[in-house]
């Protein structure tokens, strides 16, 4: 059951940083319009409600995971940003970029692993 709620815990993370990711859309999107217009302050009032609900959730988080393993799957939001440039701003994914992103995931893959295997370690006591 522990494992199930962890999994659980994983997936609201990774949904979370998916919504904390948008605020780049928004942001990108701000960036092109007149500064104090009505596009401006609506996209500037989405990132501020991003950010807010992202500081709520995040705490959450934290306290149900170990800060390092919350922090290191931060990373995917590379992914993200990668994802959303192509979808919403028709930028091309370089091989390079398909690189990048591929080396994140490993090394969230590599430290949940090796995460995993640390609190095996200190339940089941040194090997002998």
């Amino acid at each position: 059951m522990k494992q199930r709620k962890k999994l659980f815990v994983l997936l609201a993370l990774h949904i979370m940083l998916m919504f904390f990711s948008m605020s780049g859309i928004a942001s990108k999107l701000a960036a092109g319009e007149r500064f104090l217009s009505g596009k401006f302050i609506l996209y500037y009032g989405i990132i501020i409600a991003l950010l807010g609900v992202y500081a709520i959730v995040w705490q959450q988080i934290i306290k149900r995971l170990p800060l390092t393993t919350a922090y290191a799957n931060r990373a995917v939001t590379i992914v993200w940003g990668i994802i959303w440039g192509a979808l919403f701003f028709h930028e091309n994914v370089t091989p390079l970029k398909v690189v990048g992103a591929i080396i994140v995931i490993a090394g969230v893959v590599l430290f949940a692993t090796a995460d995993e295997c640390d609190e095996k370690e200190e339940t089941d006591g040194p090997a002998s």
